[in-house]
């Protein structure tokens, strides 16, 4: 692993676990050159699914783009980065478990929703506005009237 201080290749594990329900290993690192610590991640390689767009392209699917979506939407929210860690590899799980190779964008977004609709409300409501593209102010405001109205 090369560090990203100085780039020398040697280090030191000093600690590692498992996170994210024992899909990841997360390890701290300590350069043995130049001593700044700094974490790497672990995970299996998973098959390839293809992500069908709405112009019906297909691009690889990329759980970082999933991560950046929702980092975004929780932005100054209180939601730890591991909570969203979670979540993507949730999403990435399920796609995964299913077996299939293509799935569609629309389906991505829904389960994102989804799970952001329980873990904080004003991360769904970001994520929707942009999931959802609303055309005008209306749109928008029907999707919080919906979703409190859902909750009860």
């Amino acid at each position: 692993m090369r560090c990203p201080y100085c780039s020398n290749e040697e280090d030191k594990v000093i600690e590692s676990r498992a996170i994210e329900g024992g899909a990841s290993i997360r390890r701290r690192r300590e350069c043995l050159k130049c001593a700044h610590r700094f974490t790497s991640y672990e995970r299996l390689e998973m098959q390839p699914v293809m992500v069908i767009k709405k112009d019906k392209r297909r691009e690889a699917f990329d759980r970082d783009k999933i991560l950046s979506g929702i980092l975004k939407a929780c932005e100054k929210r209180p939601v730890s980065i591991d909570t969203v860690q979670t979540l993507v590899s949730d999403i990435e799980r399920v796609i995964q478990d299913e077996m299939k190779t293509e799935i569609t964008s629309l389906d991505v977004g829904e389960m994102v929703m989804n799970r952001l609709k329980d873990l904080d409300q004003i991360a769904y409501i970001r994520f929707a506005s942009v999931y959802r593209q609303f055309k005008d102010v209306t749109e928008f405001l029907k999707e919080i009237q919906d979703h409190f109205e859902s909750r009860g």
